[in-house]
C-alpha cells in the first residue's frame, strides 16, 4: 500500500482492527498525534434517507480510545501534510468536512469507494480476493496469536461483551489450546530437553525427569 493516498488508513486498519465506517468517520479532532491516541466517536455510513451520513457507533462500548501504533503516528503524520498539499491544489472548490480520509476535494469518502481500492491494491499485489472487513480479523488473530488477553482484544475492537470476542475467534483459541498442548506433549516425551531449573532452596528434594503413563 505504499504510495497510495490512503496508505495511512489501511496500516490502521490492520494495526488497530477499526470497523471500515469507524476508520471513514475519523476527524482530525479525534486523534491525538502527540500522545498517540485515537477517539472512535462515529461511523460513517449511507442510509437510505440521508445518504451518507455519521451515525453513532454501534454500541455503547464501540466508543471508545486506542492507542496508536508508533508507525501509524508516523503515516498519519505523512497522510495530513498529503491532505493540506490537495486543500492547497483544490482552492475554492474543496470541501471542508474535516474528516481525516477523504477524496482529493476534502468529501467523505463513501464505504463502497473504499472496498474499490482495498480490491484493486490485492490484484495488483497478487493476493487473493478477501473483505476489507477481514483485515479486522486478522488484527484480532495476530494479537491473540502474540499472547495479547482477551480483555484487551475486546477492548481495541469495541466489542459489547468479552464473550463476543470469544464467540468469534473460539477457532482462533482452539488452534492455540491445540499448539500449546503440542509443546507439552513435547515437553513431556523429552524431559531432557527442558532448560529450566527451579531455584533450590535445600529444603526440598532434587527434582528428576519421570515418565508419565
Amino acid at each position: 500500500m505504499r504510495g497510495h493516498r490512503l496508505h495511512a488508513l489501511f496500516e490502521l486498519a490492520l494495526h488497530t482492527g477499526l470497523r471500515k465506517g469507524e476508520l471513514l468517520g475519523l476527524r482530525w479532532e479525534d486523534l491525538d498525534l502527540t500522545g498517540g491516541t485515537a477517539s472512535v466517536r462515529r461511523t460513517l455510513q449511507r442510509t437510505t434517507s440521508n445518504g451518507l451520513t455519521a451515525l453513532p457507533t454501534k454500541t455503547k462500548s464501540s466508543e471508545r480510545r486506542i492507542a496508536l501504533p508508533t508507525p501509524c503516528q508516523r503515516s498519519l503524520e505523512q497522510h495530513r501534510d498529503r491532505q493540506r498539499t490537495e486543500r492547497e491544489a483544490a482552492g475554492t472548490a474543496w470541501k471542508d468536512s474535516g474528516y481525516v480520509f477523504t477524496r482529493p476535494d476534502g468529501a467523505p469518502i463513501e464505504g463502497a469507494t473504499l472496498t474499490r481500492h482495498f480490491n484493486t491494491q490485492l490484484g495488483q499485489a497478487g493476493l487473493r480476493r478477501i473483505r476489507f472487513h477481514d483485515l479486522r480479523h486478522s488484527a484480532a488473530t495476530l494479537l491473540l496469536e502474540q499472547g495479547v488477553e482477551l480483555v484487551v482484544i475486546k477492548e481495541l475492537l469495541g466489542h459489547a461483551h468479552i464473550g463476543v470476542t470469544a464467540t468469534v475467534y473460539a477457532h482462533v483459541r482452539l488452534r492455540l489450546q491445540r499448539d500449546a498442548i503440542d509443546l507439552l506433549g513435547h515437553a513431556l516425551r523429552n524431559p531432557a530437553e527442558i532448560t529450566g531449573k527451579p531455584e533450590d532452596d535445600g529444603d526440598e528434594p532434587p527434582l528428576c525427569a519421570a515418565p508419565v503413563r
